[in-house]
């Protein structure tokens, strides 16, 4: 039964970092069509589109979160994380309706740097215990 619940929370984890990867994906191409806003006429499209796949993606993160830590007794943080991230997500969605470049793009940046951020941080084994995998422990 140990290993059960070992492998399912192993899932669980596996399923957020597949969200955040996904995340981050979606709004590195809004970079990639953002640079086809400027060149091209199908560019804008594009870019709307990928906002709202991107948006759909913070949301997925969010649901994905919620679900690893409410029924299968995962850690918090993901979830404040994945809130963090619809937040900023909401919010650059509306500057970018409202056309204010001098926003929108830096919290792109910032978006896409917390998400790899987010990615590559250890995961976590239980409740507020980080995961130190390949880490030798001293046990007295």
């Amino acid at each position: 039964m140990t290993t059960r619940v070992t492998t399912s929370r192993a899932q669980r984890a596996s399923l957020v970092r597949a969200a955040i990867a996904l995340q981050a994906v979606t709004i590195f191409l809004q970079a990639v069509s953002a640079g086809l806003l400027l060149t091209s006429a199908y560019g804008e499209t594009l870019h709307s589109v990928g906002a709202r796949v991107m948006y759909g993606a913070s949301m997925l993160y969010l649901l994905v979160a919620l679900l690893a830590w409410k029924p299968g007794g995962g850690p918090v943080r993901p979830v404040w994380y994945a809130s963090g991230f619809l937040a900023l997500a909401s919010a650059q969605v509306v500057l970018g309706i409202a056309h204010v470049p001098s926003l929108h793009l830096p919290l792109g940046v910032l978006m896409f740097g917390l998400s790899l951020l987010a990615l590559v941080r250890p995961q976590e084994r239980e409740a507020g215990r980080p995961d130190h995998a390949g880490v030798p422990t001293i046990t007295g």
